[in-house]
């Protein structure tokens, strides 16, 4: 019987989605740091899922998948909410406080927490070589949150560093609860349940602080609305037709966005160490991308001989 797998076409096709789907997120977390100085961190939270929510709505009745987003697991969907809101609002505060390329370099721990949190939630087995590359993860960011020396603002006790790893853990949870929903509810579901909850908890949260929105920002709450929902549809693509070994690791150009964005429109460029933490957690996320590509193959030939 001959080994499924995806056609190479399919995985650059994925690839150059993911490519896309990072660079919107990395411009709508532009957006986010420019908003983070006028409004407070719900307040931009429940802006997201405003200011998203009549796209999705557009795009679930295009596909006409209205039968498909009421069955669903409340209870999963409702953590995710929760999670979000708080993720966003700590991911805010982090951005407002850190450059972006050391926020991403920080964020990118989130997927070694997924690799954590995968063993007594979803019951998965994590070869012992992949505690070491979550180990030497950890290192990285250490090394990239500078818990000791002269410059304190870089330093481990920064409520911007320490919101940061707030918002990856947070994002870790979330995406375990994704991978549980995912069994059994849609995809527009996830998303339009997502936005829902975003822009009625977090507004409720925010409401009390609410700051009156400037009609000169009139043109940043559209391209948020853009740029998450465009980031959104396209990281779904990336995962819909190509290997997730061969897509994933492309997550990590949004540290090149990251420094990018902020040489363009800050003039800052990242310290020595914010670059060496970056190199030791990309590389450990790489390495266990390659380890589950590579135990995934042997137990596909096992069960294809």
């Amino acid at each position: 019987m001959p080994q499924p797998n995806h056609h190479p076409s399919g995985n650059l096709r994925s690839i150059v989605a993911m490519l896309v789907a990072v660079g919107f997120f990395a411009l709508m977390d532009t957006v986010l740091k420019l908003l983070s100085t006028r409004y407070p961190v719900l307040q931009i939270a429940a802006l997201r899922g405003i200011t998203a929510l009549p796209l999705v709505l557009l795009y679930i009745a295009w596909r006409g998948a209205w039968h498909t987003v009421w069955r669903v697991r409340w209870p999963l969907h409702l953590l995710r909410g929760a999670l979000g809101i708080t993720m966003l609002s700590l991911f805010t505060l982090g951005v407002r406080e850190l450059p972006l390329s050391a926020t991403y370099t920080l964020f990118f721990i989130a997927p070694l927490l997924i690799t954590v949190l995968s063993v007594p939630v979803l019951k998965e087995r994590v070869p012992a070589a992949h505690w070491w590359a979550v180990a030497v993860g950890f290192v990285g960011v250490l090394i990239a949150l500078r818990p000791s020396g002269e410059d304190l603002q870089a330093g481990f006790f920064t409520p911007g560093g320490l919101a940061v790893l707030g918002a990856a853990l947070c994002y870790a949870v979330a995406a375990v609860a994704g991978r549980l929903a995912s069994r059994t509810d849609s995809s527009e579901s996830m998303v339009l349940s997502m936005m829902v909850m975003m822009a009625l908890g977090a507004g409720a949260l925010a409401a009390p602080g609410w700051v009156a929105i400037q009609r000169t920002d009139a043109a940043l709450l559209l391209a948020l609305a853009i740029t998450g929902f465009g980031g959104q549809l396209a990281i779904t693509e990336a995962f819909r037709h190509g290997q997730a070994s061969a897509v994933a690791p492309f997550e990590y150009s949004a540290l090149a966005w990251g420094v990018g964005l902020d040489w363009l429109i800050w003039h800052s460029l990242p310290a020595a160490h914010t670059w060496l933490g970056a190199a030791i957690i990309v590389g450990s996320g790489l390495y266990v991308v390659r380890r589950e590509k590579r135990i995934t193959e042997v137990h596909a030939n096992a069960e294809h001989p």
